[in-house]
């Protein structure tokens, strides 16, 4: 049996959520840097491909195929599974090679497309535009079955080992990781990269981070800038007093005067000790919790 008709058979069994459209926008991923963080910075890290399997997948799903990308060790199986949650640019050059780093320290990667029904973000010239144009038509009952389904996929690719399943995701994506960990129950852990954690509800996102905090089914890792201007420290510390009242072993690291997407290093608001700082709380919180 291949491993895409494996993969269907395990989609079937997941629930639809608000999944019904059947014509897509995005059936390919993005080439480079997505046009809204043009130009780059000098000192973009760059992780090559040496040693692994790394490029685009397609993901299937229950009403088509889902865009993603994936890398791995090139040598060997049972690889532990992590899912990269986009920022909010979609899968562009920088979560690509955030997944091979991943894939470098002996994870099977995958970065799906989350956006792929509403839109291309990568030509869109501003955040403002991603953000009335996509991101804000997107479910989340659509994320949320769509990462079971890249889940499902590593699962049957035969080179994941699914007892060992963990996410991480930046700013868009960081949020997401929050809703995640209250979402599946076999998820082992979680790392929130600056992701927001209140806000006003509608019909697309019905409730926050802040909300589920009481029913996360994994530990996560909060990771955020003191200094950050769209996620006010207040708002941190309510969510730590939620964790705190669930008596979640989750935890929430906060770096003084340091901005938001302080990881990004293509960008300006990168900060290189913090960034560092966090990538080696991910590695010793995903060892903590099993995804190692």
């Amino acid at each position: 049996m291949s491993d895409l008709k494996k993969a269907a058979d395990i989609l079937r069994s997941l629930p639809a959520g608000d999944v019904t459209r059947r014509q897509f926008v995005t059936t390919a991923l993005a080439a480079g840097f997505a046009m809204a963080v043009q130009p780059v910075a000098a000192g973009t890290l760059t992780t090559d491909d040496t040693g692994l399997v790394a490029g685009e997948i397609q993901i299937p799903l229950r009403d088509g195929t889902m865009p993603g990308y994936r890398a791995m060790p090139k040598d060997g199986h049972g690889f532990p599974i992590v899912l990269v949650v986009q920022e909010i640019f979609g899968v562009h050059e920088h979560i690509k090679d955030v997944s091979r780093r991943l894939g470098k320290l002996g994870y099977l990667a995958v970065a799906p497309e989350l956006y792929f029904r509403q839109g291309d973000v990568s030509k869109l010239s501003s955040i403002d535009e991603i953000r009335t144009k996509v991101v804000s038509k997107v479910p989340d009952a659509q994320v949320l079955s769509d990462l079971d389904a890249s889940a499902a996929w590593a699962r049957s690719s035969g080179k994941g080992q699914g007892d060992k399943l963990g996410i991480t995701g930046f700013c868009w994506g960081g949020r997401i990781v929050w809703m995640y960990a209250a979402h599946n129950p076999h998820l082992k852990t979680g790392v929130s990269w600056y992701g927001r954690l209140t806000g006003p509800t509608n019909d697309l996102q019905p409730k926050h981070p802040i909300d589920v905090a009481g029913s996360l089914k994994a530990p996560v890792l909060g990771l955020y800038g003191g200094a950050d201007d769209g996620i006010p420290n207040e708002t941190v510390e309510q969510m730590r007093a939620a964790l705190k009242a669930s008596n979640s072993p989750s935890e929430i690291v906060v770096y003084p005067n340091t901005p938001h997407g302080f990881h990004a290093d293509y960008r300006p608001s990168y900060r290189k000790e913090q960034a560092e700082d966090g990538w080696k709380r991910l590695r010793e919180w995903f060892k903590r919790y099993g995804v190692a």
